[in-house]
């Protein structure tokens, strides 16, 4: 069989570091290869730099060493053929449903009668086209959250980079939009990185799993889940690599000779743009 092009790749990071001051390494030799249509999850210890590689990706901050490519050239600031979900929905609460998801489109050429239908279209697609003339503030946490699924959608990126969009929720709707997600995901195929805590949400939704070292942050393992979706948490091949899992982070999660200090990424990102 032969080996995979460099052009078969959608993403691409080499040696990639990253730095806030000369004492304080964030990220140190981030390699990773990225297929396209792959569903990636990244997991590891809170605090070690997986928003901030995220936020590299994305073009939101600069990288201190090494490089990133895009189908096989180089890139490294914001461009729209990678959007963000973020932790919180970043709705804007005077607009409607279908207001929120137009504002994707703000800069298109597109015309208001195909703005419009294609917004209905994604509404549609994460099932809240009946919803579309409701303001925001009357909707549920996971129906916003389903907006900004649709919002970043509607604007056809190549990678879509996910930070955590389901820890604000309640299980059982967490739950629900992973099953969502996927769904939406099997029918887009689109490019998705996901940022979790949670190695059971990890299971449930990667092709490729990312197992990061404490900071400054490394890849420590990565593995690959083959077992047909929709998964069963029940599966034993599910609970094997959970077990797996678990031990790898086991000893990040418990080392007490970790650096603690917190990135205040918001006040980072606010100052870069």
């Amino acid at each position: 069989m032969c080996c995979m092009r460099s052009t078969d790749y959608i993403l691409k990071l080499e040696n990639v570091s990253k730095s806030f001051s000369k004492n304080f390494e964030v990220i140190r030799n981030v390699n990773i290869k990225i297929k396209k249509g792959e569903f990636v999850c990244f997991i590891g210890p809170s605090g070690c730099g997986k928003t901030v590689l995220l936020y590299i990706i994305a073009g939101f901050l600069p990288i201190s060493s090494g490089k990133m490519l895009m189908e096989g050239r180089v890139v490294n600031s914001i461009r729209p053929d990678r959007i963000m979900v973020f932790q919180d929905n970043m709705l804007f609460p005077w607009k409607t449903t279908l207001g929120n998801v137009l504002f994707g489109l703000s800069n298109s050429n597109l015309g208001e009668r195909e703005r419009i239908s294609l917004a209905e279209y994604y509404l549609n697609m994460v099932g809240l086209l009946e919803f579309k003339n409701w303001p925001i503030h009357k909707l549920s946490g996971g129906m916003k959250q389903r907006v900004s699924f649709a919002r970043s959608l509607v604007t056809d990126p190549k990678i879509l980079l996910m930070d955590e969009p389901f820890s604000a929720l309640d299980s059982l709707t967490r739950r629900r939009l992973r099953k969502n997600l996927i769904e939406i995901w099997q029918k887009t195929q689109k490019t998705t990185l996901f940022v979790t805590h949670s190695m059971d949400e990890a299971i449930y939704l990667a092709d490729t799993i990312y197992v990061m070292s404490s900071r400054p942050m490394s890849i420590k393992k990565s593995y690959s889940v083959d077992f047909p979706r929709p998964r069963d948490m029940s599966d034993p091949n599910f609970i094997k690599l959970l077990k797996v899992l678990e031990k790898d982070l086991e000893k990040d999660f418990s080392d007490k000779n970790q650096d603690n200090r917190q990135v205040d990424i918001d006040s980072v990102i606010i100052n870069k743009l």
